[in-house]
């Protein structure tokens, strides 16, 4: 049973953070000007918008490696509450255009890093238990 957990906490972190990290590189590739301006319309300085490279590249590598996966899983959750507040707020009571909730993408990555955070990186890791 141990080694069903232990794998099973290794493909959590594999699906989350090789999913997130997707999203990162297509930030480093075409920037974060976009998040920038919708950072400073609510009032906040533009170069915040660098902080999603710690959320959508830092956190998913450590996660995927399992070096301080918690802290990765946690970071993750950060920076879901803000993409989720920033972009898609009037979405949250909303169902999408195929029955589902309208932001099911961005819950599954805020739940996954919760879950992440919770359970540590498991035995399959470069550090166990973090």
């Amino acid at each position: 049973m141990t080694n069903s957990i232990e794998a099973g906490k290794l493909v959590l972190r594999l699906a989350l953070g090789g999913m997130l990290l997707l999203h990162g590189i297509n930030k480093l590739l075409h920037g974060v000007n976009g998040i920038g301006g919708m950072l400073e319309a609510q009032g906040l300085p533009a170069w915040l918008a660098h902080g999603v490279i710690v959320g959508e590249v830092i956190a998913p590598l450590l996660i995927i490696f399992g070096y301080y996966a918690s802290v990765g899983g946690l970071l993750v959750v950060i920076n879901m509450c803000v993409a989720i507040w920033l972009v898609h707020s009037a979405e949250i009571l909303q169902l999408g255009q195929n029955g589902g909730w309208a932001i099911e993408l961005q819950a599954f990555y805020l739940f996954g890093g919760l879950a992440v955070a919770l359970l540590g990186s498991g035995r399959y890791a470069i550090k166990q238990g973090s």
